[in-house]
């Protein structure tokens, strides 16, 4: 968003709540890759560089971000850690700026882009008997590699993305992994024959919802098949279908399916109730644990940032924001990006919204002051 408006000379004042760029990336397990081809992982107006490989590293990415805030001249207010956004009133019931305040100071603008995405705080359940359990419990924002697991029993809670991903960097550092999966699993291979499909869901994108169902149905039979042999289920959707509707995004399988299949990575139902060493399962089944990574994802969280009635009119069931922005009286002015999970790329995502934001926003205001 920083670098649509800088491209664009429109000024704006950018807040990060840690002290540095890129923070969560620098902060991820260390063998994270883009999971998109660099082609459309890039931001707007700077490619990454060509020596980069296909699917851009962590540290890749980390560098590439530090390098994109120097080219736009992008100086982030560091350490502003936001409380509260909330509508000020010129007087009576008008509509005002847009207040938001900080562990340290308050800032006011007339147009404001929320940019903290769909991942902003770990989501950590109360599984049964967890708090009673004598070995590491850890949630994957702070797991890193699997050399403090080799050679132990490792329940991984929850199989999307990281948490397959997470099962797979254990087992190849000689833990003995078991994922713990409530229900279907839809997977989608990142490559088949050596080929990428982010481009082909690219191109069904531009087809109707049906069409592109149909052809991801038929893919998703011929590349992973029926998983129900091994634990995973069958969906009863399609992938496309299952995110537009139920927000579930598939599992971009980089070879856990392959190790599961070859009985190296055990699969198990839902937690029914853990005790001290001991995981009982949903099937009645039960196996000792030395350690538990919670892979069980983030959540915005902006019902903590927004007063109540702005929450109240703009997020969704599932707490996320159900437009772009809003021309609605009181609600003018306010945008929202990095909140959508489509199968075509969250990056390539990012780059088309920004721009649509910083198309609307500029058109809105002949003295911009924007947040």
């Amino acid at each position: 968003m920083a670098g649509q408006l800088a491209y664009r000379k429109w000024p704006f004042t950018l807040l990060e709540a840690s002290d540095k760029v890129g923070v969560a990336w620098r902060n991820h397990y260390d063998r994270l890759h883009l999971h998109t081809v660099k082609e459309h992982s890039a931001l707007p107006f700077l490619p990454f560089p060509a020596d980069y490989p296909t699917y851009v590293s962590r540290a890749e990415l980390v560098t590439y971000l530090e390098q994109y805030a120097h080219h736009f001249g992008i100086q982030p207010r560091f350490n502003q850690v936001v409380t509260s956004i909330e509508r000020t009133r010129y007087g009576g019931t008008q509509p005002g700026r847009w207040t938001v305040q900080t562990t340290t100071d308050t800032f006011i603008a007339d147009q404001l882009v929320v940019a903290t995405g769909y991942n902003r705080v770990p989501n950590e359940p109360q599984l049964p008997g967890l708090s009673t359990f004598k070995g590491d419990v850890i949630h994957s924002r702070t797991y890193r590699n699997g050399d403090p697991f080799r050679g132990k029993q490792v329940l991984v809670v929850g199989m999307g993305n990281t948490g397959a991903e997470l099962a797979l960097d254990l087992y190849e550092h000689g833990a003995e992994a078991t994922i713990s999966v409530r229900g279907p699993i839809s997977i989608v291979r990142r490559d088949v024959l050596g080929k990428p499909t982010q481009p082909t869901a690219i191109f069904l994108n531009k087809f109707p919802n049906w069409f592109y169902d149909l052809v991801a149905g038929i893919s998703q039979q011929l590349t992973v098949g029926d998983l129900s042999a091994y634990g995973l289920g069958k969906p009863k959707y399609p992938p496309s279908r299952l995110i537009r509707e139920f927000g579930r995004i598939p599992v971009i399988d980089l070879g856990t399916l392959d190790q599961i299949k070859a009985g190296n990575i055990a699969v198990a139902p839902g937690i029914r109730q853990i005790n001290e060493h001991l995981v009982t399962f949903t099937d009645g089944s039960q196996r000792p644990f030395d350690a538990i990574v919670l892979a069980t994802g983030y959540r915005p969280a902006l019902y903590e940032l927004l007063e109540p009635e702005l929450a109240a009119r703009v997020l969704n069931e599932r707490g996320y924001p159900t437009a772009l922005w809003y021309d609605q009286p009181g609600l003018s002015g306010l945008y929202f990006l990095g909140f959508s999970t489509p199968l075509t790329g969250i990056l390539r995502s990012l780059n088309i919204n920004s721009g649509l934001i910083a198309d609307h926003l500029t058109r809105q205001s002949t003295v911009p002051h924007v947040l």
